[in-house]
């Protein structure tokens, strides 16, 4: 059973450790290296009100977790948010990203927001598949704007138009 619950500091090591694969061994993210719980700390508690931290928890762990950012710092962009989700690999395949994106989607029409934004990294099919599977469309792409693992990568974006409640 996998329930979902706003994500509190003691989840947090659980969260690195998921985050933290994703840099080691993944495009998922630009970061480089492996993150230290400080620095988690900090990203933690940029999060609240209209910017939620999600986790889903199954088999008594953080199973993944689910956020929505700021898209631009400017206050044109208030009504626009960035989605972000990564699952521990020890659950992927257990329909964690899904459960995740319904809620957070939910969050986010309630919130007011206009507009979800998802960059991926070209070639994660997974996401790509979760992101249109939610209605997601594809809008574009950074060509080799991110250089990981020897190679150099492109972000595609996908956009979700909300539903006013």
């Amino acid at each position: 059973m996998i329930t979902l619950r706003e994500a509190a500091l003691q989840d947090l090591p659980e969260m690195l450790a998921i985050y933290n694969e994703a840099v080691l061994n993944s495009t998922a993210t630009f970061d480089l290296e492996a993150q230290t719980l400080e620095e988690r700390t900090v990203w933690f508690h940029k999060y609240g009100d209209k910017h939620p931290l999600i986790v889903a928890e199954a088999d008594g762990k953080v199973a993944g977790y689910a956020c929505l950012s700021p898209f631009r710092a400017k206050p044109a962009y208030v009504y626009s948010t960035e989605l972000s989700i990564y699952i521990d690999s020890g659950f992927r395949g257990r329909r964690i990203g899904s459960t995740l994106m319904t809620d957070i989607l939910e969050r986010a029409s309630a919130l007011g927001y206009h507009t979800v934004i998802s960059g991926l990294v070209g070639g994660n099919e997974a996401s790509r598949r979760l992101h249109e599977k939610f209605g997601f469309s594809y809008i574009g792409a950074f060509k080799e704007v991110g250089l990981k693992f020897g190679e150099w990568h492109d972000v595609h974006f996908y956009q979700l138009f909300m539903e006013p409640k």
